[in-house]
């Protein structure tokens, strides 16, 4: 893919007279929530609709979508709890959606029946349940669950005539299951050991016996099973900086590389009947898609799309029409459905709020800086329409979640409405973040709070030496490990950043490290190979890496935004930095929604959070008097 340069959408810019820069409107944030969230897109069995999720009421619900007039039919009425669509139960009308209570991440998978009749079929209190498919007879369901024990996801089969089910492996050692062949005689599993080395396994049902797959460390990823149960297909880094595609040959245990490219292969899936594979690449911070005709090895065209990224598919299963999503920095994603016979394209989603111009909003743009100690760095970058040298912007640099999480091209509404109302934004992949090879991803192991918050701190003097940049007015922004960035660098480098908002991010990591959710116990290990040990002698440096225990440092103002239910993140994390802080007499503003979790995903909630993080920022950063 090639970057729009710097010096191009420069020159775009500069290019536009005074008349037209004052010309861009600015919109409310109730106005960019007026925009609908889309996501999933499953087809019914007779491929006449799409079943989605989306949040038009305010949370999300299911709707059903008719493909031949794109009308849109609301299915399920939650006005509490958000409902995410799962798949149509085989040869029926009756779905299956997930849910959880107030954002505690303890999903269950629930049954509406043609008369409306809701069963919650995984009600243990604590549990939590996981979709894995249907059989290949279409009479069952798979599914993980640790009702059995909190640590642990055992794999589950369920009728769809009785609704009993019955335990088809139990995990007693952590391990993660995958796929399954079609037969069921054999499933993979994986045993995180760090988080950039994984050991695979094929599990052999009928023999009760262990394959491992994988050979060099490195990770590695299932990726299925042919229909024959000839070929097992498999996602690594061994050997190489990037993650590729490996097809093994399960007889003989002769593996072929599929599919690789310059940067990392996400996922891949087989088509129903093996017509064609899909494959998704991350390039660069965004999807690449490609569609593989399995006889030929030759590319599909997929349809070009104007101003569109194409950043999930979906294939029905008679392999003649395709469902994909298409979004990009300046809008949410729509739906549309591809007839590869006929070579149709039909849109059948328009979720952007028409009132607000696209050409008002900004697209994001790949830069990359040098660091401390001159590592190049990616970053996705957001600069205002209207700034120039004689109307210098205020910025923020925006940290990404984590650890090992990546910001990448894609729409948010809180982003924009920033650009919008007038602040440059640069979202830092700092060293650490995935998606740039397996060495910047370990760049950070043990070593947090250090060379990654220098790499932020560095994003911001790459502001500064842009003569478009008030270089006087720049804060730090993130969530959960970006939020813990963002206090790590208010309280560590407390000159360097005028503001910092942090959404639920961790200020105690020894707490957080022995309070992780029981059912993250196969991460637990390869968690604290990256972070540290709480329980040895790594506690000291996590001591020290821990804004609470420096909270008489900072000294400009904070906003800390919490979710009340968050089971990574707890509440007292947020409750006692914000007291810590507030002994310092800085401005804290503080948040808590007590119907949220480790995000916010209530519109309300949401537009609540925003608009106050506006308010803030003009406030503490653009030091705006009010009215």
């Amino acid at each position: 893919m090639k970057n729009v340069s710097l010096l191009g959408l420069l020159l775009l810019i500069f290019s536009c007279s005074p008349e037209e820069q004052e010309a861009v409107k600015t919109y409310s944030i109730d106005q960019f929530y007026q925009t609908t969230s889309i996501t999933g897109g499953v087809f019914s069995d007779d491929e006449s609709k799409l079943l989605v999720s989306g949040n038009e009421t305010g949370i999300y619900n299911a709707y059903e979508i008719n493909i031949a007039d794109s009308s849109r039919k609301q299915i399920t009425f939650s006005e509490e709890e958000s409902i995410f669509a799962i798949d149509y139960v085989p040869g029926t009308n009756e779905i299956l959606y997930s849910s959880d209570k107030g954002g505690n991440e303890n999903s269950h998978i629930y049954h509406l029946a043609a008369d409306g009749t809701v069963t919650d079929l995984t009600p243990g209190e604590e549990e939590n349940a996981q979709f894995g498919g249907w059989s290949e007879d279409e009479k069952s369901l798979y599914y993980l669950s640790n009702k059995r024990d909190p640590r642990f996801f055992d794999l589950y089969k369920m009728s769809i005539e009785s609704w009993d089910s019955e335990l088809m492996y139990q995990n007693n050692e952590g391990l993660d299951v995958g796929a399954m062949t079609e037969d069921e005689s054999m499933w993979s599993v994986s045993q995180p050991i760090t988080t950039s080395n994984v050991k695979l396994f094929l599990y052999d049902r009928e023999n009760d016996e262990m394959t491992e797959i994988s050979q060099d460390p490195g990770s590695y990823g299932s990726s299925g099973f042919s229909s024959d149960n000839r070929f097992f297909y498999y996602i690594t880094d061994v050997g190489k900086e990037f993650a590729y595609l490996v097809q093994y040959e399960i007889a003989t245990g002769e593996r072929t590389t599929l599919y690789e490219a310059e940067w990392d292969v996400m996922y891949s899936y087989l088509s129903d009947n093996e017509t064609y594979r899909v494959v998704a690449v991350n390039e660069d911070g965004k999807n690449t898609l490609a569609l593989i005709e399995n006889a030929s090895g030759d590319k599909v065209d997929l349809p070009s799309i104007p101003d569109g990224d194409i950043t999930s598919v979906n294939m029905a299963d008679s392999e003649k029409q395709i469902r994909l999503s298409v979004g990009t920095s300046k809008a949410s994603n729509n739906l549309y459905v591809y007839n590869l016979e006929s070579k149709e394209l039909k849109k059948l989603t328009e979720t952007s709020n028409p009132d607000i111009n696209p050409d008002d909003l900004v697209a994001a743009e790949v830069v990359r800086f040098e660091s401390f100690d001159g590592l190049e760095i990616p970053a996705i970058y957001y600069k205002p329409l209207n700034a120039s040298a004689d109307n210098p912007a205020p910025a923020l640099v925006w940290v990404h979640g984590g650890p090992g999480g990546q910001s990448r091209v894609g729409y948010r509404p809180l982003l924009q409405y920033l650009v919008n109302h007038g602040y440059a934004i640069l979202a830092v992949n700092n060293r650490g973040s995935s998606g740039y090879g397996k060495t910047f991803f370990q760049m950070d192991d043990q070593n947090h709070g250090d060379k990654d918050l220098k790499d932020c701190i560095w994003g911001k003097k790459w502001l500064q030496s842009q003569d478009y940049i008030d270089s006087e007015k720049i804060g730090i922004i993130g969530g959960s490990y970006g939020g813990y960035m963002t206090m790590a660098a208010m309280t560590f480098y407390p000159d360097e950043f005028n503001v910092g908002v942090n959404f639920f991010g961790v200020t105690n990591w020894l707490r957080t490290l022995k309070s992780i959710p029981p059912y993250w116990e196969s991460f637990r290990e390869a968690l604290y190979a990256e972070m540290g040990d709480p329980y040895t002698a790594d506690s000291v440096r996590l001591y020290n890496i821990s804004p609470l225990f420096h909270a008489e440092k900072v000294k400009n103002p904070i906003m800390v935004l919490q979710g009340a239910n968050d089971p990574r993140v707890l509440q007292i994390e947020s409750d006692e930095i914000v007291e810590g802080v507030m002994k310092n007499d800085v401005p804290v503003e503080y948040i808590v929604f007590p119907d949220e979790g480790h995000g916010f995903i209530k519109k309300e909630n949401e537009i609540k959070a925003n608009s106050q993080i506006l308010t803030f920022l003009n406030k503490y950063l653009k030091q705006e008097v009010a009215d």
